[in-house]
């Protein structure tokens, strides 16, 4: 559950601040009028990755058991390589995030209404699609669809907090180590959807191993037991995984993890990281 609270605070907070400076930009430049378009591609793009992750859970139902495995395994090492690369943005692009967007806003608003829907609807449908299919393929890594879905939601409602208190000027906090140290959180989550992944292909034939196991330890920690549905919860952990599991987690935990906590080189002077002060009052 905590791992699923941790993928909707983090991609929910992604889209929040992007609002976020959008709203607070065009109040701040004297055009409010103009904010119905920015809420018409948000509203688009929350409806567009519903009915992503609907069409994930429903249209997977009506496989058979290897199609639905080899479905979820494919799923799952690709939502992975999209978290990954997700991270490694936001941790190059958190610094300079606001001063980018205002800088597409001011082009959008130089061309019109519709440039200002499709700013906003991409601008927040990226994360809402990688939200979507992130959680539903740690929802199927579980099996379970009730608490992995609760703390989504949970960390999704946290996030919009976190944004509107952004906003309100109430709440300033380093966006560059909060992503930076999120995001190393996220890469063990990662590892753990993507060891799931292989263990879905291996089920559904098209990887050899199901039955190569490199440990058991199902005695010591049972999966039904409750520290074995917390460590399941929270890191993915199967206590009888394959050797090919075993290894791709540890081929990607390793090297991604210490590539992302390297410190960043630059020839630039650091820049601060973003903050999101309260609107000037018209």
């Amino acid at each position: 559950m905590f791992g699923n609270y941790l993928i909707g605070l983090r991609e929910g907070l992604e889209a929040s601040l992007v609002v976020c400076i959008l709203v607070a930009y065009l109040v701040k430049t004297g055009n409010s009028r103009r904010l119905s378009p920015v809420w018409a591609g948000v509203g688009i793009a929350v409806a567009l990755s519903l009915a992503f992750g609907a069409l994930l859970q429903f249209g997977s139902s009506t496989l058979t058991f290897q199609a639905k495995e080899a479905l979820g395994g494919s799923l799952s090492v690709l939502s992975v390589a999209l978290v990954t690369w997700m991270v490694f943005w936001m941790r190059r692009t958190a610094r300079h995030l606001k001063s980018e967007l205002q800088d597409k806003l001011d082009a959008a608003l130089a061309i019109g209404t519709g440039a200002l829907v499709i700013t906003s609807f991409f601008a927040v449908g990226r994360e809402g699609l990688e939200t979507s299919l992130f959680i539903w393929t740690a929802v199927q890594a579980t099996g379970d669809g009730v608490r992995p879905l609760v703390g989504a939601l949970l960390g999704l409602a946290t996030s919009v907090l976190l944004g509107w208190l952004f906003y309100k000027g109430a709440l300033k906090i380093n966006l560059a180590k909060f992503f930076r140290w999120t995001g190393a959180m996220l890469v063990i989550v990662a590892a753990g959807v993507l060891a799931y992944g292989i263990h879905d292909l291996q089920e559904a034939d098209l990887l050899p191993g199901l039955h190569s196991l490199a440990f058991d330890i199902s005695a010591t920690i049972p999966p039904d037991s409750w520290y074995g549905t917390l460590l399941k919860g929270v890191l993915n952990f199967q206590p009888d995984p394959t050797v090919l599991q075993t290894t791709v987690w540890a081929l990607y935990v390793v090297p991604v993890m210490l590539v992302f906590l390297l410190p960043e080189r630059s020839g630039r002077a650091a820049v601060p990281a973003p903050t999101i002060s309260q609107p000037a009052p018209r």
